[in-house]
């Protein structure tokens, strides 16, 4: 094991300490480094789908400015250093291990930090030290104690809100709504994308309370489509027509809603961007994983992966499937899925849209079993087959699908960043 690996493993020890939601122990830490996040710039989201697709367009959109902008993003598919983007790049090996044993040294062991706590330090440490201009955090978990919740934004962002973590963010939409209400600040502008009455409710009475000014998908946000994929966006500023979004996927236009609203919020703010900034950075967008679309090798089935971990996700994959099959046949599904998510209504909505599946899972200790998978398929399910290791799973499903057919990697982040390490020939992940 180098010494990066060593760095990283002593960093995933922290996971032992769980899931802790507060911020006074990620205050402490960061007061012991100087405060670091008091200097930056920076837009906050949460929800619980859509939220790295609106940080992605909204990092492009400042990188198209020639804004040097970072992008704190989780979780990682491949590499640790995947959540911390700098200026269009990952951060180094040698910075993480520097700047790693800069916050251990500020660790106080009777307040020992969470995984997360720590990577979120590393991160503000990270984006004071190199001059970032404007930082988009994403949140990791709810909102209101998330660890990025201690940021001064000029923007936030909520997405959606679905049934997830309950045990943590209460077990209605309402809780959960309220739950990441809490990074809405006083005066700061906020998008969301928030529909359910209660939560919906819950979300826009918080902002009414702290006098936050706000911005509403379908009413000051609005979304037309067009016939040719192409769709057109009016906001409290800008109004563009004839706009297009690398990402694929029928939700992306609304992301770009309120993608378009923090970028208005931020211009308001200073930030160097201008409509044709917004443009440019759709076209630019880099977001993996999420319903992405592999080079196809020759003789080869087309290849897609899509990291549908929640009953939502699952249905926004199945709402863009046709455009996943296009006219090819078979769709031979690889599904893995944690098993501490509902995956019985996850396997409910995917497995019937697909002709063949293949139950696998990714060499991760939160990974359901294969057999328990195929065994909770759906009554009237498609054939299927259990493959257990990930990579012999995607040799058998490009065998099933052959050369006219579609192989598609979901069910979680997990699995489609292992997928896609095997994919491009890398024998070793960044996993826990």
């Amino acid at each position: 094991m180098d010494e990066y690996q060593k760095a990283l493993a002593r960093l995933y020890e922290l996971q032992k300490f769980g899931i802790k939601l507060g911020l006074s122990s990620t205050e402490n830490l960061l007061r012991r480094l100087g405060d670091p996040h008091l200097e930056l710039k920076c837009a906050h989201l949460a929800g619980t789908n859509g939220k790295g697709s609106v940080g992605a367009m909204l990092e492009a959109t400042l990188l198209a400015a020639g804004v040097k902008a970072g992008f704190y993003t989780s979780p990682h598919l491949i590499r640790f250093s995947e959540r911390f983007r700098l200026a269009g790049a990952e951060i180094g090996e040698k910075q993480v291990m520097d700047l790693a044993e800069e916050v251990w040294g500020a660790v106080d062991m009777r307040e020992p930090p969470t995984f997360f706590e720590f990577a979120t330090a590393l991160a503000f440490l990270y984006y004071a030290r190199e001059g970032a201009d404007w930082v988009i955090l994403e949140s990791g978990l709810g909102g209101r104690l998330d660890a990025t919740n201690i940021c001064r934004p000029a923007a936030t962002v909520i997405t959606n809100i679905g049934l997830e973590h309950q045990e943590y963010l209460g077990r209605n939409l309402a809780a959960i709504a309220s739950e990441k209400a809490g990074i809405i600040k006083p005066g700061v502008p906020l998008a969301h994308g928030v529909t359910q009455p209660p939560a919906r409710r819950a979300v826009e009475e918080r902002a009414a309370e702290l006098g936050a000014p706000l911005l509403r998908l379908g009413r000051e946000i609005r979304v037309r489509r067009a016939g040719d994929g192409r769709f057109s966006l009016r906001g409290a500023r800008w109004h563009l027509s004839g706009l297009a979004t690398s990402l694929a996927g029928r939700h992306q236009p609304m992301n770009a809603g309120l993608a378009l609203a923090a970028a208005e919020a931020l211009a308001a703010a200073g930030a160097p961007i201008s409509p044709e900034h917004f443009r440019r950075g759709l076209t630019e967008t880099r977001w993996p994983g999420r319903l992405d679309r592999l080079p196809q090798a020759p003789g080869e089935p087309a290849l897609w992966l899509d990291g549908a971990h929640n009953l939502p996700a699952a249905r926004a994959l199945l709402d863009s499937l046709d455009l996943v099959r296009g006219d090819r046949r078979p769709l031979v599904m690889v599904l893995g899925v944690m098993a501490d998510k509902d995956y019985r209504s996850i396997l409910a909505e995917l497995v019937p849209a697909a002709d063949l599946v293949v139950y696998s899972r990714p060499a991760y200790s939160r990974a359901a079993e294969p057999s328990v998978l195929a065994a909770a398929a759906p009554a009237g399910a498609p054939p299927g087959e259990v493959v257990p290791e990930l990579g012999r799973a995607l040799a058998r499903a490009k065998e099933l699908a052959g050369p006219e057919g579609v192989v598609l990697v979901t069910g979680s982040l997990f699995t489609v960043g292992e997928a896609l390490a095997i994919l491009r020939g890398i024998h070793t992940t960044d996993l826990p």
